[in-house]
Order: C-alpha cells, then structure tokens, then sequence
C-alpha cells in the first residue's frame, strides 16, 4: 500500500438535512471509488507521510480538511466555499435533470445530460486542486471524487 493516499474518510454531516436517496448514493460511491483509488499527499514542509485519515466538514462556512495519520493529527486545512458555490449549483442543477431524465428520457438525451454533468464536475474538481495547491496534492481523479463529497456537504449548508 502506498503511504500518498487516504484509508479512511469521515463525513461531518451533524446540522445538515437529511439526505435524499440520490445523494446518499453519491456520497456512497465517491467514498468506495476513492477509498478503491486515490492519491492524497500533504505538502507542508514537515507534514507525516500517510496513508492519511480525512475528515471532512464544513464550519463556519469554511470547507474544512481535517487529516490525520494513524498516530495522530497530520494537519488541517480550511477553504472558502466561495469558489465552490457557482459550481456545486450548478452541479445540482444538471444532476436533477439527470435523476428526471434517468427515468423519462430516451438514451441519447440522458448521454447528453450527463456530458454536461462531468463537464461541471470537472470544473469543480479543477477548482478544489487549485485551493489545495501547496496544502495537498491530489490527482484528478481523486479531485473529482472529493469534489463529489463537497457538494454532498454543500447540499445542506
């Protein structure tokens, strides 16, 4: 196992609503993809190698990265959700018509939606590697999972 990735992910989702079925299902999937698959390292000068613990929350309406290592606390780390707000609407915008489409629309209608669904989730996982630059370094597949488990957050804040 290599040490630059996360083993265990925690969602703080305590004051949120309650989550529909297809957001619990997303939530679901990203964490098994990246628990399957991932590449997280920590940057700070003097910061533990991994495998790393991720908790993940907002607070005060900042995105928060809480890491730790087995031994302890690794380091912590919080964003603005501003950049992330446009995007996450967005992107909840177009999986709701995709959820409708799933279950109305012809094949070629849903494949389109649902271009334009990664078309945003890119851009958004895009942005989440630009506001860890120089804190962690992930890799775009990782970014775009991550990504997955901030709009999850961002639904109820």
């Amino acid at each position: 196992m290599t040490a630059a990735r996360l083993t265990h992910i925690e969602i703080d989702d305590r004051g949120l609503p309650t989550p529909t079925p297809e957001i619990e299902q997303e939530r679901a999937v990203a964490i098994f993809d990246l628990l399957e698959d991932n590449s997280f390292a920590l940057q700070a000068d003097g910061a533990p190698d991994g495998p790393y613990r991720l908790h993940l929350a907002i607070r005060e309406r900042r995105l928060v990265f809480d890491v730790a290592t087995d031994t302890g606390k690794a380091g912590e780390f919080h964003l603005s959700l501003g950049p992330f707000r446009q995007v996450v609407k967005d992107y909840w915008q177009i999986c709701e018509a995709y959820f409708d489409a799933v279950k109305k629309l012809p094949p070629s209608q849903i494949e389109a939606i649902d271009m334009a669904r990664r078309g945003i989730h890119n851009e958004g996982a895009r942005i989440l590697q630009e506001r860890l630059d120089g804190k962690a370094a992930i890799d775009t597949d990782t970014s775009r999972r991550l990504f997955t488990l901030i709009c999850v957050l961002h639904f109820g804040s």
